[in-house]
């Protein structure tokens, strides 16, 4: 099943049966099988050919992000074993934010490994509060959330200010429109975070501010699946600018554009940690290098 999932996500992400059977050096009769084993152990149509392109179908759609999450939950997996084999190494313990996760850690972390190959890196996720808590307790070493505390025992340093800005894909009617502004949102087809995430809270709070109305065609709490859903939705969405890097938004068909009204949305990530006294050398050096990664990787 995990195979014929991976196999899935790459017909999506390609829209075409003839570049993805060249990208997973399948025969284009195989990867026909394998979809359509998919198709017949659920029992739906997951693509409809326009052309020589295939398109999701709506519960094609649900597929993918489902797709997507197994593939995330496999390389955790091998990411995982890959520690186990590895011999033992210095240990520091960082949590994130979800929003983090999905914008500036990636990133940051691959920089902060390269410079410091010998330390072993464990991630804790959760919300901005149990972070803080975790960091309180002594159950992680430093965070990054994406906001400021200010809390008697922890120092935060600000690392960079983000904000939202609207992507649509090329040829969309906002494409055309190089100043759109808030009203032009009202009625608009979007994909938006999930309820319960600080993302959702933001954009909510924006439109209640405005009066906007937008026809919320998905609720997603992954940034990954938002972007490779936009052209097949021909829909708009409000993303973090940290996530929007040029050559995503070039492979995915998709433009970014500033409104004046987004300004509004910018908040400051930060890096949270308790007494220096109670860390370890490690974690004081990769303290000392974290905002130069940061200015480096995000090229702010």
């Amino acid at each position: 099943m995990l195979e014929d999932l991976l196999v899935f996500t790459t017909v999506v992400e390609q829209s075409s049966l003839n570049k993805a059977s060249k990208l997973l050096n399948l025969s284009q009769p195989a990867l026909s099988r394998k979809i359509t084993k998919l198709e017949e152990e659920w029992g739906v149509s997951l693509f409809t050919r326009k052309g020589k392109r295939l398109e999701l179908t709506r519960v094609g759609h649900e597929a993918y992000i489902y797709a997507l999450e197994q593939r995330q939950r496999h390389q955790n997996f091998l990411r995982s074993v890959s520690r186990f084999k590895a011999s033992e190494r210095s240990v520091v313990t960082l949590g994130a934010s979800l929003t983090t996760i999905q914008t500036t850690l990636p990133p940051l972390v691959k920089a902060l490994m390269e410079k410091f190959p010998d330390i072993e890196l464990k991630l804790v996720t959760g919300k901005t509060h149990e972070i803080v808590a975790h960091i309180r307790d002594r159950k992680v070493d430093l965070g990054v959330v994406a906001s400021s505390i200010s809390e008697a025992g922890l120092r935060c340093i600000p690392l960079f200010q983000d904000h939202l800005e609207l992507v649509v894909p090329r040829g969309h009617e906002l494409a055309e429109n190089r100043h759109p502004g808030m009203e032009d949102l009202n009625g608009r087809s979007m994909i938006v975070f999930s309820k319960g995430t600080w993302y959702r809270k933001l954009i909510d709070d924006l439109f209640g501010r405005y009066g906007i109305i937008p026809d919320i065609r998905m609720e997603i709490d992954s940034f990954e699946a938002i972007v490779r859903l936009l052209p097949t939705c021909k829909a708009a969405a409000l993303l973090p600018k940290s996530y929007l890097r040029k050559q995503m938004l070039q492979d995915n068909g998709l433009v970014s554009l500033q409104m004046k009204e987004l300004d509004q949305t910018r908040r400051e990530t930060c890096l949270v940690y308790g007494d220096k006294s109670e860390l370890s050398m490690e974690t004081q050096e990769w303290i000392s290098k974290i905002k130069e990664s940061v200015v480096e990787t995000l090229a702010l």
